[in-house]
């Protein structure tokens, strides 16, 4: 006997929606990316273009991909059918993105190795009295009078290319045994391969149910970091120095302004931290019931994450303070991004207070459980763009779970390359390419098009206001059509004028064919939108003109839904859909 198709889930209340996006938008960005940010674009001054995109770009294009998702109750790639059948390869190149973006599970293996290690007792990276560490090697307990000797003595700090502290030694050679480069593979980390396999198995649990698994975890994933974030912020604050950090983080140099790298780190800081164009938004929106508020859940989201940031660099810049406190030296010499300042900075700074191990453990904590919440609203996104592909096949019982399964095992056979010596390469080079700036401003320019011209940005708004009973803003309807994909595709044009290629932090040069690779990885998300285009047109029966107003417009206008409380959620089941004609004759 043939089972039946399942229906598509929905969030069982309304925190669980609004606890998975938070923890989808808060990630490790906001600790370890914008504050850093911040210092060195200006401080204080930062604030004002990154206010600008989040306004103009980050806000309407958070909303216009959580309206869509709850509207069309579709999951990112075939939510465009509903809107301009055309634009459907916006989501195939949005899961492009997201086959890439997996690679970022390598990041909570490093962390989980860092949390086993944070309860060795002294901290394994305070300490050069281990196997990886070379003659170099200098303790953190003797870091200060060494920095001060030197420095008396030269007048600079050039002791660091003398020595090597004991936090970078345990990171480059006792987590990642790095190698001289990509060329070199060298042997796997077997240590790092448990770690690996421990996150990917967690990942699958918590969201092989769908919603309804994960809407059980994000009460935990969602809410513990910042419990973490609090802790940690409370005790740097009270660290001697932590003040000098603090001015550091936030002293103005509004002279940076005149500077367009400040205001293209902030663009690509806003679309990074929002989680745009990265299918995530619409397919968490989807899950929504269909009155649902989505508009004041968009606006609160947005506070949070870019509160989240801000907050989190006081707790950043005070620990940063302390080293530079502690070591006697100027606080740029401390300072950090990314994987430097999560793996090498901030565990510099939890060895030298009073019970590092538990700080140590608050810290990793924090940074697996953000990490985890982006990872499977990334992987939840892909399951269900599969999904809704292929209901007939793919919605039945125990096939969602063993899809999951066979995906999440691909996954974790392939990254086991990013367990080798030089998988960190490797990753750097993804890193840079695959998921950059360029490819979400792309994709933000296209969906702009797709909705605000194409579907009509009216026509949202009319969704909106169905759905909630709230209209948007003007403003909201102005970007969608005309500031948004403006102000996406200047920055878009700029990103390929100011391209640097890639280099590691220790002057690493990468070979031709890795750049030539690279490149590759960038382009294959936003050729798929023109190459998809094409092809469907060019596979749609009639003349060019039909062909081109066929796929330009919806197939159906919205449902016309009668206000009736007795009326099921999901719009489009209430009536049937009428023809486009019937609602804009002059289409």
């Amino acid at each position: 006997m043939e089972t039946k198709v399942q229906n598509r889930e929905q969030w069982k209340n309304k925190r669980e929606y609004f606890l998975a996006m938070a923890g989808n938008v808060v990630g490790l960005g906001n600790v370890w990316r914008f504050p850093y940010l911040c210092y060195k674009n200006g401080g204080g001054a930062f604030l004002l273009p990154y206010c600008f995109f989040a306004v103009l770009c980050g806000v309407p294009l958070f909303l216009l991909e959580a309206v869509v998702g709850q509207y069309t109750q579709e999951g990112t790639v075939t939510c465009w059918r509903k809107l301009c059948p055309l634009a459907q390869g916006i989501g195939y190149a949005v899961i492009v993105i997201q086959l890439f973006s997996r690679l970022y599970s390598i990041i909570l293996a490093w962390s989980l190795f860092y949390l086993g290690s944070s309860f060795s007792a002294p901290l394994p990276w305070a300490t050069c009295n281990n196997t990886w560490n070379t003659d170099r090697c200098v303790e953190l307990t003797s870091l200060n009078r060494t920095s001060e000797h030197i420095g008396n003595r030269t007048g600079n700090w050039t002791y660091a290319s003398v020595t090597k502290s004991s936090v970078s030694e345990f990171w480059e050679r006792g987590v990642l045994s790095m190698s001289a480069g990509i060329e070199e593979v060298g042997k796997v980390r077997w240590e790092l391969v448990l770690c690996l396999l421990a996150c990917w198995v967690a990942c699958y649990f918590c969201i092989w149910k769908g919603v309804h698994s994960t809407g059980k975890v994000v009460y935990f994933t969602a809410v513990f970091p910042y419990v973490m974030l609090a802790i940690l912020l409370v005790r740097g604050l009270t660290l001697p120095g932590a003040w000098q950090g603090l001015v550091f983080y936030l002293y103005p140099d509004p002279s940076r302004l005149l500077d367009l790298q400040v205001w293209m780190a902030a663009c690509s800081q806003v679309l990074f931290s929002y989680g745009v164009a990265s299918g995530t938004l619409i397919t968490l929106g989807s899950y929504n019931k269909a009155r649902n508020n989505c508009y004041k859940d968009s606006l609160w989201l947005c506070v949070l994450n870019s509160g989240t940031s801000f907050v989190a660099g006081f707790a950043v810049f005070s620990a940063l303070g302390f080293i530079a406190h502690q070591q006697g030296v100027p606080i740029d010499m401390v300072t950090e991004s990314g994987p430097g300042l999560a793996f090498i900075a901030f565990p510099q700074a939890v060895a030298m207070m009073p019970l590092p191990q538990l700080w140590a453990v608050c810290f990793f904590i924090m940074l697996i459980l953000l990490g985890l919440d982006t990872l499977f609203a990334g992987l939840e996104t892909i399951t269900s763009s599969v999904i809704d592909r292929f209901p007939a096949q793919l919605r039945r019982p125990w096939r969602r779970e063993l899809f999951l399964f066979f995906f999440c095992l691909v996954c974790f056979i392939i990254q086991i390359s990013l367990t080798t010596e030089g998988g960190v390469y490797q990753f750097q080079l993804a890193d840079y390419y695959a998921a950059n700036g360029a490819c979400l401003l792309f994709l933000s320019v296209a969906e702009c098009i797709a909705v605000g011209w194409a579907f009509g940005a009216d026509r949202m708004c009319d969704a909106v206001e169905e759905m909630v009973g709230q209209r948007p803003c003007l403003l909201f309807k102005l970007c969608w059509r005309y500031i948004t994909p403006l102000i996406c595709l200047v920055c878009f044009i700029c990103s390929f004028m100011d391209y640097q290629p890639l280099t590691s932090s220790g002057g690493y040069v990468y070979p031709d064919w890795a750049y030539a690779l690279g490149w590759a990885m960038a382009l294959s998300s936003i050729v798929t939108v023109p190459i998809y285009g094409v092809c469907k047109v060019c596979l749609t029966e009639g003349s060019l003109r039909q062909r081109l107003s066929l796929l330009w417009y919806p197939p159906a206008g919205p449902a016309e839904k009668t206000h009736c409380p007795k009326c099921p959620d999901h719009l489009p089941n209430v009536t049937e859909m009428k023809p486009l004609s019937a609602h804009y004759p002059d289409i």
